[in-house]
């Protein structure tokens, strides 16, 4: 991540916890400008517009926030409450039941909520000791986030990230790899692994990645301009 989307994520963050809404928008719409993999951005976006009264737009980041991390119980509660004002009440009644359901946990065991709340502070240390250079000791903080919530994947496509640039590229490709099975059409997961397995001189195995990518996202500019780099390899032998 940039520093200057690191800048924005900070702030727009400091401003929802204040309430200054229309200064978070601002900052989380700058973030998912480039960085579309933040379910807690989604959330807080979804919270800004319900509050005024845009419900349509409320629901489609909420769900987002679920397509990226569908154990996210506090944007599947949004997401019913938001139905429910659509007018859409049967599907708030089904999302509802699923959120309760999802919270529930064995006694002396952590609510699904809370264990979520946790793992998404240990990510954000994380993110301070990536930004730093520091990449084991982000992958330690990363792997404790998953101890919590192993469904996140936008902290398991983190820790591919920092164990590529750990110097630990088959790890990541593992961490990559396990993100797909679960969830095939998240795009940032094939577009890391492409990277990776370029780096790794697979460039085969690179190319169907990210071609997979543009069969979901045709515009997609990374995976274009990387594919483009390939032909230009290709075109100078």
């Amino acid at each position: 991540m940039d520093e200057q989307t690191k800048k924005n994520l900070r702030l727009g963050r400091d401003a929802y916890k204040k309430k200054e809404y229309s200064r978070a928008e601002n900052y989380l719409t700058q973030v998912l400008e480039k960085y579309e993999t933040f379910a807690d951005v989604h959330n807080m976006l979804g919270i800004i517009y319900h509050d005024r009264g845009l419900f349509s737009k409320a629901q489609v980041h909420f769900e987002k926030a679920l397509a990226i991390n569908p154990a996210y119980t506090e944007a599947a509660l949004n997401l019913a409450v938001t139905y429910n004002d659509l007018g859409r009440y049967e599907e708030a009644k089904k999302i509802y039941a699923q959120a309760l359901a999802n919270s529930r946990s064995e006694p002396g065991e952590l609510d699904p909520f809370v264990r979520g709340k946790v793992a998404n502070m240990y990510a954000e240390i994380g993110d301070v000791y990536a930004s730093s250079g520091l990449f084991q000791a982000a992958a330690s903080e990363y792997e404790k986030a998953l101890a919590m919530a192993p469904k996140f994947v936008d902290i398991r496509l983190k820790l591919g990230q920092v164990l590529r640039d750990s110097g630990k590229p088959e790890e990541a490709v593992k961490q990559f790899n396990l993100i797909i099975k679960h969830s095939p059409n998240y795009i940032a997961a094939h577009v890391h692994l492409g990277i990776t397995l370029y780096s790794l001189g697979k460039k085969d195995e690179a190319i169907k990645e990210w071609q997979e990518v543009l069969k979901q996202d045709p515009d997609n500019r990374s995976c274009q301009m990387y594919m483009n780099l390939i032909a230009q390899e290709n075109k100078d032998k």
